[in-house]
């Protein structure tokens, strides 16, 4: 009698865990929350439904354990920004990618039905850049950079605003560059004033 040669399975354990997540925010950015059935995660995940729902009960519980997970640094706890200038070549940096873009934009757009679901994304990775910008903001005011009356909570909101604005209205191929100059335009708008001409960190140039 010969032992039987192993055949290809489903994925069990970790690896079930990882391939649902990862197949659940495919659809999700792919197609919103509409788009992502238990049904398509376990397809695309190469699992059964059955393996989805020994997990999450529900397709908001899945979603939401998916969000959770999503995190834009290795260490948001320990995010700060040693200038406006570094602040802003980071945010270009995740803002000109593709996924990125589209992932926030089926957040937003999911929040009358689902507003758990930015709230979560905001809990994982969210609270964190907005201390830290917050923290960027107060030191370039200290610095002279900004005007000594400066409100930074409300340019903290004005930048926010212009983030969604130029996620709804640019195209998902910009460039870091393309997004550094716009976020460089709407800072000088509030009266930030930029390094000395010639500086590598200066924005937009």
């Amino acid at each position: 009698m010969t032992a039987a040669t192993p055949t290809p399975g489903r994925p069990r354990s970790r690896e079930a865990d990882e391939a649902i997540l990862r197949a659940t925010i495919h659809l999700f950015v792919q197609r919103g929350v509409a788009g992502t059935s238990i049904e398509q995660v376990a397809q695309r995940a190469g699992v059964s439904r059955a393996t989805v729902y020994r997990r999450y009960a529900t397709r908001t519980e899945l979603l939401l354990a998916c969000v959770e997970t999503i995190r834009i640094e290795d260490d948001p706890e320990q995010l700060a920004w040693p200038s406006i200038e570094a602040m802003v070549a980071d945010w270009a940096e995740v803002l000109a990618r593709p996924r990125n873009r589209r992932l926030v934009r089926r957040l937003y757009g999911s929040i009358d039905d689902h507003p758990e679901l930015l709230q979560a994304y905001r809990e994982a990775n969210g609270r964190h850049r907005a201390r830290a910008t917050h923290a960027a903001l107060e030191r370039a005011r200290d610095e002279g950079r900004l005007p000594s009356d400066a409100d930074v909570e409300v340019i903290q909101q004005v930048l926010s605003g212009a983030v969604l604005h130029h996620l709804g209205a640019a195209p998902d191929d910009v460039t870091r560059e393309d997004v550094e100059q716009f976020l460089g335009s709407v800072l000088r708008q509030v009266g930030y004033r930029e390094p000395a001409s010639g500086s590598v960190d200066r924005m937009g140039t």
